[in-house]
């Protein structure tokens, strides 16, 4: 199961990035999160669908010091070259609807 987020609020310049990528390498997911220009993060998430289910709980509270106000999650499909989860630089959302 692959799924996209992309998360709103206090969400950078809080440690949301580490937070998502400890939080994937917990349940042992796949892909990548980073910032996006205008203020939110962007993740892509590869895995069994409880363990996906188990990441998106802990993307809803975020980390200590961030404030998730929204959360938008959509099916995907995974890169098969993606290995581990990454943090990528910051970027335009590339599943963004303009």
């Amino acid at each position: 199961m692959t799924k996209h987020y992309l998360i709103s609020g206090r969400v950078q310049g809080v440690g949301f990035r580490a937070f998502t990528q400890r939080a994937a390498i917990k349940f042992a997911l796949t892909g990548w999160v980073r910032n996006l220009e205008d203020g939110r993060v962007e993740a892509l998430a590869c895995g069994e669908p409880e363990r996906i289910s188990q990441f998106e709980a802990a993307l809803k509270s975020g980390p200590t010091h961030g404030q998730v106000d929204g959360l938008e999650v959509r099916d995907a499909e995974m890169d098969k070259a993606v290995s581990g989860f990454t943090v990528r630089e910051d970027s335009p959302c590339i599943f963004c609807e303009e």
